[in-house]
């Protein structure tokens, strides 16, 4: 699996370059479309049926609040997962990750689909959670070629879950209902890959839309959609590195909400997740939790009141707003939910004091990834300039930096040769 991985990372650097995501410079549209056709023919003998693509996501503002019913603000980039699909005769499932370089093969059926412990999971998991939610699949042959960084904490996992799910759902002929289709995707990750991750990831990647952020209310589902400004730009710099505790973690930091849940609840009846409490029963209460399990509580609550600060501001222009919002969910989630490292806290350290920025924090989960950073257009070449001298000097790291535009979500964007995408 090792192995397996580390030529899949190689040759997903070599895709950074084939399809044009690093920087701004973008490959044209359907010619991603062409070159996932060519590659499916040459792989499974004839073209694919149909191809589709989700994004992945850069989240705002509203960090480890999703899985505690809370609220978050991500956006869907125009980094994508595509996906080519042909109908077979036979029930199985083969599937082939052109970044990976590996394929797997398996039969449609919850007690036939296993684990494996690498990338299959996740679109086999999504199989897995249509079978035990008694959605009937078709067999399918099934290319995978992703633009979305592994490991950078921009939700390359839920992008090809959401794109072979919706793939799987369409050729089978089935309605596709959205919200549906990203608690599926939720359930094969939590359940099936034994990733514990909230709905924020999945849902983005379904509902995205070009030009907005989307609020979202973990517990209750109602979002809606916030305009964002054309003339700030969202600059993403990955820090190349990757903590191997962070997967842990993220299990871990869970189980402590939760923990703490359940004893903030003994003494608040009617208290369900986090949402529930306010910061004066916290306070309150702090005793019952111990100074670990009351900093993450702490976290969620404060981070969670943030997020609607961040969306008010971006729908009544008070951009000035975002800089200290973004700046104490940072420290927050450094301080209070440790899951920052050295590189995330210099990279954000750096572009704090850059002309035109208006905001910076880490997203994703922690212990490595990326920085969003909110910089407007004019100054957005100087910045991204300046922050990968700056940050390579102090870190002696070359950072990856991505110059991303919020992008539609989850879609079929052609059928076979023959038709109109």
């Amino acid at each position: 699996m090792g192995t397996k991985l580390h030529r899949g990372l190689a040759r997903l650097r070599y895709h950074q370059v084939l399809f044009g995501y690093r920087g701004t410079r973008r490959t044209p549209f359907m010619d991603k479309v062409e070159h996932l056709r060519a590659k499916f023919a040459a792989r499974f003998g004839a073209g694919p049926a149909a191809v589709y693509r989700a994004p992945g996501r850069v989240n705002l503002i509203g960090e480890h609040t999703d899985y505690t019913g809370g609220f978050v603000l991500p956006v869907a980039i125009d980094l994508s997962c595509w996906v080519g699909i042909a109908s077979r005769d036979d029930s199985n499932l083969v599937i082939y990750s052109e970044n990976i370089g590996d394929s797997v093969e398996a039969n449609f059926g919850p007690r036939s689909v296993r684990r494996s412990g690498n990338w299959s999971d996740y679109p086999l998991g999504v199989a897995w959670a249509a079978e035990k939610a008694g959605i009937r699949l078709r067999g399918a042959n099934v290319y995978i070629q992703s633009e979305v960084p592994i490991g950078a904490g921009l939700s390359s996992s839920a992008a090809l879950e959401v794109a072979v799910g919706y793939a799987y759902l369409d050729q089978a002929g089935l309605a596709i209902e959205r919200s549906k289709l990203a608690l599926l995707c939720q359930r094969a990750e939590n359940e099936f890959v034994g990733a514990r991750c909230g709905i924020m990831d999945q849902f983005a990647a379904c509902y995205g839309r070009a030009g907005h952020a989307l609020l979202l209310d973990c517990r209750s589902l109602e979002h809606r959609l916030v305009p964002l400004p054309a003339d700030v730009q969202l600059v993403i710099c990955d820090t190349i590195v990757k903590h191997e505790l962070g997967a842990s973690e993220y299990n871990v930091r869970r189980a402590e909400c939760e923990e703490g849940t359940r004893r903030l609840a003994e003494a608040l009846p009617g208290v369900r997740t986090l949402r529930d409490v306010t910061p004066a029963q916290l306070e309150k209460h702090r005793d019952l939790l111990g100074n670990t399990i009351y900093k993450r509580c702490r976290h969620v609550l404060t981070e969670n009141d943030r997020v609607q600060k961040a969306a008010a501001a971006f729908e009544s222009g008070r951009l000035g707003d975002l800089g200290q919002l973004m700046a104490d969910s940072h420290r927050s989630l450094r301080d209070d939910f440790e899951v920052s490292c050295k590189e995330l806290d210099v990279m954000v350290e750096l572009a704090s004091g850059q002309p035109g920025v208006l905001g910076s924090r880490m997203t994703g989960g922690g212990f490595g990834g990326c920085t969003i950073n909110l910089v407007n257009a004019a100054n957005s070449a100087e910045f991204q300039h300046s922050i990968a001298e700056r940050y390579s000097a102090a870190m002696g790291l070359r950072p990856n930096i991505y110059v991303c535009e919020a992008a539609e979500g989850v879609e079929r964007v052609a059928n076979a040769r023959s038709e109109e995408p």
